[in-house]
């Protein structure tokens, strides 16, 4: 009887790459366990983002790459640990939160919000617990989108409980004032308002908080940066040349405050007719790669323009969860897992694991 070695099923592994860090996965370290026995090979792989959504393929090529090794009695299991990434100096992690993702856009109209939440849902869908924090003091979104209404609850006078909708939690000033009350307030109050509703809501064990910024790079923009926790920004942005010109504004500002930029998307990056499905390139075309390429950041994917996204957010039904089966839902996951890829690659957070120190006096 053939015995097969650790040796083989590694060069195996060696030779397969995972596509969302662009590591093969033995130099990626998701290889947990190798056991053999005789013939029989069982591979535990452990990946440091949400993956449900490459599971069923990544476990089909390794397969096939070990039965083309002479390998066919396999068993792999393929799991997730997502931990704590560093953020800014000076700056504390929330409670009960590993990480916070700050949606960015240099100007608004381009989408931000509708992709907050769609890239919110599509991180669920990759199996993580996840939350959105509306940002946007001025021109708060996520409520509608949600589908929510109503002020939130609070168990003990102190903090208040998210809302949740689709299994999201979420917090916004929406909930707090009538949908068409504008917001008359200067910048501090802006900032002050906003630091209560992050750090005085109830959020319960999440993975990823998205933190949906208002538009634009002003002071108001830059001290929220400066106070907020943020692992890792994503900037919005269309073909565009005048979107691109205030979304390199926006990606300045995060290298500023020392905040990792973990890639562009691009919206509305193709038009696609809703009675022909024609597609065409109405705002430019390639405008998010070239920015992409320009500053050494990734282009985590692209876009269209479908009315179906514009009127599922309009009513409170997201394409991600209400069309999970959809082509663009599959966009949104794989933007989603290659974003939570390249966090998983900054550096992580290491404050829990230090004892904490009490000096009392006598």
């Amino acid at each position: 009887m053939s015995t097969v070695s650790r040796e083989q099923v590694e060069k195996v592994l060696s030779g397969i790459e995972d596509p969302n860090i662009r590591q093969d996965l033995v130099s990626a370290k998701v290889v947990k366990d190798i056991a053999i026995d005789g013939d029989s090979v069982s591979i535990s792989l452990q990946f440091a983002y949400p993956a449900e959504g490459s599971k069923e393929e990544l476990t089909n090529s390794i397969k096939t790459a070990l039965s083309e090794a002479g390998i066919s009695n396999c068993k792999i299991d393929i799991a997730s640990k997502i931990v704590s990434h560093s953020v800014q100096k000076g700056v504390s992690l929330l409670a009960n939160v590993k990480n916070t993702i700050a949606v960015a856009s240099g100007k608004g109209g381009v989408g931000k919000s509708t992709t907050s939440i769609n890239l919110a849902l599509a991180l669920q869908a990759e199996g993580a617990k996840v939350g959105i924090l509306d940002a946007d003091i001025y021109g708060p979104s996520q409520p509608r989108m949600l589908g929510l209404q109503g002020k939130p609850d609070s168990v003990d006078g102190k903090k208040v409980e998210p809302k949740v909708s689709y299994g999201i939690q979420s917090m916004s000033i929406g909930y707090l004032i009538e949908e068409d009350t504008p917001m008359i307030w200067r910048g501090p109050m802006v900032t002050g308002a906003l630091e209560q509703l992050l750090n005085e809501t109830n959020w319960k064990d999440l993975d990823y908080l998205i933190i949906d910024l208002p538009p634009g790079t002003g002071d108001i923009q830059l001290t929220l940066c400066q106070k907020i926790p943020v692992s890792g920004a994503v900037i919005v942005t269309t073909p565009q040349d005048i979107a691109l010109l205030d979304a390199r504004k926006a990606l300045k500002m995060f290298e500023k405050v020392n905040v990792p930029v973990l890639g562009i998307i691009e919206n509305m990056s193709t038009h696609i007719c809703s009675e022909c499905g024609h597609e065409e390139h109405i705002f430019g075309s390639g405008g998010g790669e070239q920015m992409a390429k320009q500053y050494a950041v990734d282009l985590l994917g692209s876009l269209p323009l479908d009315i179906k996204i514009r009127e599922g957010v309009d009513n409170g039904k997201p394409t991600v969860a209400m069309e999970p089966d959809s082509a663009i839902t599959t966009n949104y996951r794989q933007i989603a897992r290659r974003t939570a890829a390249r966090l998983a690659q900054q550096s992580k957070d290491y404050s829990s694991k230090f004892p904490k120190i009490v000096i009392q006096n006598d």
